[in-house]
């Protein structure tokens, strides 16, 4: 099978992810066509996904004021049976980013909701500790998820969680008119540290709705960063 042909390629920078339970009855309504809920040790996970996203080109073009920023998103996992076997893939509840084109272009191309909101972040690091801080404005109030870690980070263990959290490479948005749309996303395996502390600061039920409040107001299962790495997403292509 042919590749479809580069859309985005950029640095995902410093990623963290808080790891959540959830009922998989309150997932199933935005599971996309074509597609099933994914599981981990017979578990079902929704994750909030903090990361810069760096030296960003769209179709290879550099967008100006448009080339590094952070995003923000909630996801869960599916996955689909391809060809090849199963293709694990992550379907976004909402993403948010501080620049409006890339919002703008997201939701036309992939029908995904984006959200632009003023956004801001904090890293630091070194050999000893790294500490890095998200925060978007939301209803005339800043909110924020953080973690801090210690030493540096390792590689990912076979079968453990953080491989089934990052170890997902498709992409799956559900269309206007019930479709599905598949894209690709490639990237190599990431260094992950584990959280020595941590934080999520949000208003859930008026961000994500009431439904994930239960979820998310609760400790995650997990918590850690990810170093990340250079990544190409793939043009969409319409599966349903």
């Amino acid at each position: 099978m042919s590749q479809a042909r580069r859309f985005l390629t950029a640095e995902w920078r410093y990623l963290v992810m808080l790891n959540y339970r959830i009922d998989p009855a309150v997932l199933r309504p935005f599971v996309p066509q074509g597609t099933e809920l994914d599981s981990w040790q017979d578990q079902t996970f929704i994750s909030i996904v903090g990361f810069m996203f760096r030296n960003t080109r769209l179709l290879g073009l550099p967008i100006p004021g448009h080339i590094n920023f952070e995003e923000l998103n909630l996801r869960f996992y599916v996955r689909r049976q391809g060809p090849e076997g199963w293709r694990r893939g992550v379907v976004f509840i909402k993403e948010l980013v501080p620049r409006w084109a890339i919002a703008t272009i997201a939701r036309l191309i992939y029908n995904e909701n984006y959200v632009s909101l003023p956004m801001r972040h904090e890293i630091m690091s070194d050999e000893r500790e790294t500490a890095v801080s998200y925060q978007w404005r939301w209803q005339n109030g800043w909110h924020s998820v953080q973690i801090q870690a210690q030493g540096q980070p390792q590689p990912l263990q076979p079968g453990s969680q953080e491989e089934f959290i990052t170890e997902h490479y498709w992409g799956y948005a559900r269309q206007r008119d019930g479709g599905t749309v598949e894209y690709q996303v490639e990237h190599p395996p990431w260094n992950v540290w584990q959280a020595a502390n941590y934080q999520f600061e949000c208003d859930v039920a008026s961000l994500y709705g009431p439904d994930f409040a239960p979820a998310l107001q609760n400790s995650p299962a997990s918590a850690f960063l990810a170093d990340g790495s250079a990544v190409t997403v793939r043009q969409g292509i319409r599966i349903f």
